[in-house]
């Protein structure tokens, strides 16, 4: 069985999804310390051919309080739908991709976690993944170990022998120590090819929602198998 995980954001680039799709089963890590002016509540899409964040408020941020434990400012759907509109109007999937950018906004929930979650969900099914969902705050007591002890847990109390990290988790993991609990680590380093934005020119790395808008829901699919595994 093959495990991922990382922490829940708002509409994250494609290789997100690559490594969620990888996996048997994927951890929104949501009681995991929330990082000030980090990604969790932010992406950039293009607005006039420039990248711009795209972003939800979060009250009184703090790197002291979980994700899990934080709350977000109603968000003003009308303004970010039309945000979306002057962005993406000419584009070719523009219409199914307002529509999943307004189920997820227009989501009630004002727990960051919880907003978060849903639109992961969301996203997935649009995406036809198929692997299981859980959060890492449905494992209680598994908070209190530090680092990677806690993927070690994780695995041991799932049933893993095979963890999938993300790239820029190179640094920190390292595969002889997992190797001594069991598990083959490796780290996804994704391959999708440029895409036409229609400006003539390609802006790497954006949020999902870009990718979805010039994508076809059939190239979208072939765009998740194309990665290695290091």
């Amino acid at each position: 069985m093959t495990l991922s995980a990382n922490q829940p954001y708002f509409l994250p680039y494609f290789p997100y999804w690559q490594l969620i799709a990888a996996a048997d089963t994927f951890l929104v890590s949501d009681d995991y310390a929330f990082m000030k002016g980090k990604w969790i509540p932010r992406n950039r899409i293009l607005v006039n051919g420039r990248p711009q964040y795209f972003r939800i408020e979060v009250e009184d941020q703090s790197c002291h309080r979980l994700i899990k434990d934080c709350r977000i400012v109603p968000v003003a759907v009308h303004d970010k739908l039309r945000t979306l509109e002057m962005a993406y109007h000419k584009a070719p999937n523009f219409v199914d991709g307002y529509e999943l950018a307004e189920r997820i906004l227009r989501y009630p929930d004002t727990n960051l976690a919880g907003f978060l979650h849903h639109s992961i969900i969301e996203v997935c099914e649009y995406l036809g993944i198929t692997t299981k969902l859980m959060k890492t705050s449905d494992l209680p007591g598994n908070c209190l170990l530090r680092k990677e002890k806690r993927i070690y847990d994780f695995c041991r109390r799932l049933g893993v022998d095979r963890y999938i990290n993300a790239i820029g988790g190179q640094n920190l993991y390292f595969k002889d120590d997992f190797r001594k609990e069991g598990i083959d680590l490796h780290f996804i380093c994704s391959e999708a090819a440029p895409y036409d934005q229609g400006i003539g020119r390609y802006v790497p790395d954006l949020s999902v929602i870009d990718v979805i808008m010039f994508n076809s829901r059939d190239a979208l699919h072939e765009r998740l198998g194309q990665y290695r595994l290091l």
